[in-house]
């Protein structure tokens, strides 16, 4: 059997590691966990993964690691991550690691037995905005047009604030998916995120208004040094009063106030810079639509090692990697 930790001793090992990406926190293994996840944490020596499982039929599982493990964990955690797939009956170890990409990191992972794969979860490419510095500093950093917008929307009457209308989130965040053709979680998740997260002072949702009116609202979250923007939602009401630059800003103040240097817009097409720069304006297809507004607060663009696989059971890895590779290119 695999030595596995506690819920309490897993968030003891993260106390002493701030470094560590929030999806390898509890909190997030708890907002997954009524969704098909079963979550495991483990730990060698100073290095731990929280493990997530996804159930398949017959018994089987997918592991996965998002954003971790934490630590030098190859290959000191190997041997125990890998007794622990096939007590999970896992057919293959999913693997983000928290790391940007980088030729010796993949040089290492093959030499362990794992591939590169067809299929990543989380966004590999996004834009983290600098938030050393002072305010103005930092506006001084974004493009004009963008910086522009900010105090438009201010000097026009728009104000942020926090907001714990949930369901009026929620209903914000389904209106712009079906408007804008994203898939979105149901409000329920939401709710669970801001409940686990936000206790802590590990996220806020703030609002953007005009006249009491709400215009777009969004969820940030903090841990560390670093935020991230996750989730966004918009109406269709004064966008000429420029809110969602407002609101952006402000969410990295928050930050700030936090003691965050870095602020991670989570998500723009996996392109060379070169590519963004020559298609944004004419692309409007999967993440390019907000591209475009990222772009503008100046952020670096930093591409992630992206998703490794190690498989267990070759001939269902090889169908996993088929269906992925159909449904993802």
């Amino acid at each position: 059997m695999t030595p596995n930790l506690s819920l309490t001793e897993w968030k003891a090992y993260l106390t002493e590691h701030p470094e560590a990406h929030l999806l390898q926190t509890t909190q997030w293994g708890e907002l997954k966990s009524p969704y098909g996840w079963d979550i495991e944490h483990l730990k060698v020596d100073d290095c731990g993964a929280q493990v997530l499982f996804r159930r398949f039929p017959l018994g089987l599982t997918l592991a996965y690691i998002p954003k971790g493990p934490v630590g030098e964990w190859l290959p000191t955690l190997l041997p125990q991550l890998s007794a622990l797939c096939r007590q999970r009956r896992a057919f293959v170890l999913k693997i983000e690691p928290d790391a940007d990409w980088d030729p010796k990191l993949a040089e290492r992972m093959r030499a362990h037995g794992f591939k590169p794969s067809h299929h990543n979860i989380q966004p590999r490419q996004t834009l983290i905005v600098n938030l050393q510095g002072d305010e103005e500093q930092i506006l001084g950093r974004m493009h004009q047009k963008t910086r522009y917008n900010v105090r438009l929307a201010s000097r026009k009457g728009v104000t942020v604030r926090p907001w714990d209308d949930l369901e009026g989130f929620g209903r914000m965040i389904q209106e712009t998916a079906a408007r804008d053709r994203f898939g979105a979680h149901i409000s329920a998740y939401y709710q669970r995120a801001y409940g686990l997260f936000h206790p802590d002072g590990a996220c806020q949702i703030f609002v953007a208004e005009y006249e009491g009116l709400p215009l777009a609202a969004l969820m940030v979250f903090a841990r560390g040094n670093r935020a991230w923007y996750f989730y966004g939602a918009s109406t269709t009401l004064h966008r000429n009063l420029m809110p969602n630059y407002l609101l952006q800003w402000e969410a990295m103040r928050w930050a700030r106030s936090r003691g965050c240097t870095q602020y991670d817009f989570w998500g723009v097409p996996d392109e060379s810079r070169e590519t963004l720069e020559a298609e944004f304006t004419t692309r409007r297809d999967g993440l390019w639509g907000v591209y475009r507004f990222k772009r503008g607060f100046g952020g670096e663009l930093v591409r992630s090692a992206g998703a490794w696989d190690r498989p267990y059971n070759p001939s269902l890895y090889w169908i996993y990697s088929e269906l992925t590779s159909r449904r993802y290119n």
